[in-house]
């Protein structure tokens, strides 16, 4: 029986070790192939709810039982999520609108989660060359996550994401077939959190045109991002610090110390010990560089929110601004079907 059971040790033990170098190794392999910029299906960078909007956007570390972080790094489903429905809605500068429903289901260390997002630009004038108006068109976006993540060890987790991704502009369409991968790790008290995700590898499968040679295909928007947060065990303060888009770091015509705060993250989460509420403050440099306006005051790059949380539901709303005039209003909903079916 020992020898059994030490051999269900080992076998798992092999099992973490090829789970970890075969992340690493694609995380390797992909970004050494990445090219610069942002690729098509931009709109994916936009975050999906209010609790990653008040973040600035990026946040790959936090494990608080939030299910749309999973959205961010795969890893980030838990027992916590287990049996969450979420609604989100974006509103964003007049006609465009986003929404997603997410909901999660555990089994043993095994975490599933599924989630569909819509964005929907409203309609728009069709003209000529000229100016003539000949009519409207529509516009919108739609991608599915199909999530997994399992529990290695007590300390530390992995998680993947399919993701099918379709655009329609004005009758001309694109499919793209992308995918996620992530690790999440934290110290036995929990005080210290360590994320990393790479976001969005795959490539069109059907482009919006073809040329010469046939079918345009570009990649997904790929994002590599590590963050970590620390959490004060004597003051309700927890700091969380992110790097985005590491995969591709120099920005042309930028200086070394801009380059590196356009990379960066910081946000502020007052969080009392009861962990009911909360009310976070973030600074994303790179929107506040390339979006704000000279000469014009604006609050772009920063964001703020709050959100309470309890067995039954958790609530979120978040505030932030591109540029002058151009804002993000985000509202979340998240009900415990487990709890409520008590």
């Amino acid at each position: 029986m020992c020898i059994f059971v030490c051999f269900l040790e080992k076998f798992n033990m092999q099992i973490k070790r090829i789970y970890i170098s075969s992340l690493l190794l694609l995380l390797v392999s992909v970004c050494s192939h990445a090219r610069i910029g942002s690729g098509v299906f931009a709109f994916m960078h936009v975050p999906a709810s209010a609790r990653i909007g008040m973040l600035g956007s990026h946040n790959v570390s936090i494990d608080e039982g939030e299910l749309s972080f999973a959205l961010q790094n795969p890893a980030l489903l838990s027992e916590k999520t287990h049996m969450q429905l979420q609604l989100n809605y974006t509103y964003y500068i007049q006609s465009i609108h986003l929404a997603s429903a997410m909901y999660s289901h555990n089994y043993k260390r095994n975490y599933f989660a599924a989630a569909i997002h819509y964005m929907d630009y409203g309609k728009m004038d069709r003209t000529t060359e000229t100016g003539q108006q000949i009519g409207s068109f529509s516009a919108r976006d739609m991608y599915i996550d199909l999530i997994y993540a399992r529990q290695l060890s007590e300390l530390f987790r992995i998680g993947v994401a399919l993701k099918p991704v379709y655009s329609n502009y004005a009758g001309y369409s694109s499919f793209a077939l992308g995918a996620d991968v992530g690790g999440h790790f934290q110290t036995r008290d929990k005080s210290f959190q360590l994320g990393l995700s790479l976001q969005n590898i795959g490539w069109q499968l059907k482009g919006f045109y073809s040329d010469e040679n046939g079918q345009k295909r570009e990649r997904l928007p790929l994002n590599l991002v590590l963050g970590l947060n620390y959490r004060f065990k004597h003051a309700p303060i927890r700091l969380s610090f992110t790097m985005h888009d590491l995969q591709s770091w120099k920005a042309p015509g930028v200086k070394w110390y801009d380059n590196l705060f356009r990379h960066t993250v910081f946000a502020l989460d007052i969080v009392p010990k009861s962990d009911k509420f909360y009310l976070t403050l973030s600074y994303n440099h790179q929107i506040r560089a390339e979006m704000h306006l000279k000469d014009q005051r604006s609050l772009a790059g920063f964001a703020l929110g709050a959100g309470l949380n309890l067995k039954q539901f958790r609530m979120a709303f978040a505030f932030s601004q591109y540029t002058k005039g151009a804002y993000l209003f985000q509202a979340s909903l998240s009900l415990n079907i487990n709890q409520l079916m008590k």
